[in-house]
């Protein structure tokens, strides 16, 4: 079973569904994990900015970032509590525009590549990297997404 809250930090936020944002994530999950939980939440600039800042030291927003959650053995949940991911609705519909990418096409892929991140993908190292946007690349196919490194390589940050 895969729990997904998606949280909207404003009402009207130009982003897919909550329904859609779920599917995406459950595909990057199948065949990875039987059971986890993990929280969506689509966020502002002005938010965006300040986490990007606090947790990666970088200035300005951000399209997506990952917060794994670091379950110790001490804790025992019935379904297992991946993190959250946190997307910047503004910065993700703008890279959309300027990729010539469908918008839920580029959601997609940042939920995805998000996801991946929380089961402990990384991309730091080219070998991992070439893995990781591999696996992207078959996860979005399944959604029915071309592969989203044709249009602009290395949009996910």
């Amino acid at each position: 079973m895969h729990k997904i809250l998606v949280q909207r930090a404003e009402r009207n936020m130009n982003a897919p569904s909550s329904a859609a944002l779920r599917r995406f994530a459950k595909q990057a999950l199948l065949e990875r994990i039987h059971a986890a939980e993990l929280t969506i939440r689509i966020v502002s600039v002005k938010e965006m900015t300040a986490l990007n800042s606090t947790y990666r030291h970088k200035s300005g927003p951000t399209n997506v970032l990952s917060f794994p959650f670091d379950q110790t053995e001490e804790m025992d949940f019935d379904i297992p509590l991946l993190g959250d991911i946190v997307i910047c609705v503004d910065v993700v519909n703008q890279e959309a525009a300027a990729q010539s990418k469908t918008a839920e096409a580029h959601w997609a892929h940042m939920v995805v590549h998000g996801t991946l991140h929380l089961l402990g993908h990384d991309h730091e190292v080219e070998a991992d990297a070439v893995k990781m946007e591999t696996e992207e690349i078959r996860i979005l196919k399944s959604l029915g997404f071309d592969n989203p490194y044709d249009i602009n390589k290395g949009a996910p940050q």
